[in-house]
């Protein structure tokens, strides 16, 4: 293992920077901060400024995605667990797998693997974040994905054409930007550049798919004995009402969810290698 400590410095301090003006502009709670500047120093001092660039791809325009039409997504708030200041929890399921991606990288540099795992990884984080950010805001009503029952705007697991077109979007920026920098890392990488971005955008695809499937199936709803209204928060909905479990596993909250996507995305990529 070959740590290059002036590279490892600097991204320290690029990444407490970065974190701290995140939190500045309330992308990022105070937690969430602490959160963004280990895993920044990870991915940037470890990794590179290659991996920064896709990392910063999907902070930058995830945050974007976040605050876009904010009036308009407040009726939503809700039923979404947290909002779009990211906290501790929030970064690290987003972003951990890809983490690891980097140390793995570092143990295993030959055939460019890791990288692969990393940019599918955020390229479901990105495309999670664009189709629920960008779906909400659709004129078409969301269906179950896995009954094609038809549900409310921001309900666990409901899709729609311009959430899933969304989600595709996103995952395709990552894409873009990986192939735009893999070539500088010095890696055998398989497939030509334009098949790794496919790949990369399919596997982003698929994981934001599993995350909808999640939330349908495993995920844990809980319903607002006051609202009468299914929610992700607990133990209070926005009411100040305590909720109650109607359906999914206690422990399986939507960090957890986030985290099984970000993973799906490495793996469909590690998969895919392999083949």
């Amino acid at each position: 293992m070959d740590i290059n400590t002036t590279q490892l410095l600097i991204g320290f301090l690029t990444a407490v920077l970065i974190a701290l003006a995140a939190w500045r502009a309330r992308s990022l709670s105070v937690s969430g901060a602490w959160a963004a500047a280990g895993l920044g120093t990870v991915i940037f001092g470890l990794g590179g400024w290659q991996w920064a660039v896709v990392l910063l791809g999907f902070f930058i325009s995830s945050s974007g995605m976040s605050r876009l039409a904010k009036k308009r997504k407040v009726v939503f708030a809700e039923k979404f667990s947290k909002g779009s200041q990211r906290d501790a929890g929030q970064v690290l399921a987003n972003g951990g797998v890809a983490g690891l991606c980097v140390l793995l990288h570092l143990l295993a540099p030959q055939g460019g693997w890791a990288w692969l795992a990393f940019a599918g990884s955020l390229a479901a984080a990105n495309a999670d974040t664009w189709g629920t950010e960008l779906g909400v805001l659709g004129r078409s009503t969301p269906h179950l994905i896995t009954s094609g029952k038809p549900v409310e705007k921001g309900e666990s697991g409901g899709v729609t054409w311009e959430g899933t077109l969304a989600a595709f979007s996103g995952a395709l920026l990552i894409a873009l930007l990986a192939a735009a920098v893999d070539g500088s890392l010095g890696l055998a990488l398989p497939f030509n550049a334009l098949a790794r971005i496919g790949l990369i955008a399919l596997a982003g695809l698929l994981g934001s798919l599993l995350d909808s499937l999640l939330g349908a199936t495993v995920q844990a709803i809980y319903t607002c004995p006051v609202c009468q209204k299914e929610t992700e928060r607990h133990p209070q909905h926005t009411c100040g009402a305590l909720t109650t479990l109607k359906r999914g596993l206690p422990w399986m909250d939507n960090d957890w969810v986030n985290m099984l996507c970000t993973l799906c995305g490495a793996i469909v990529m590690g998969v895919l290698i392999f083949f």
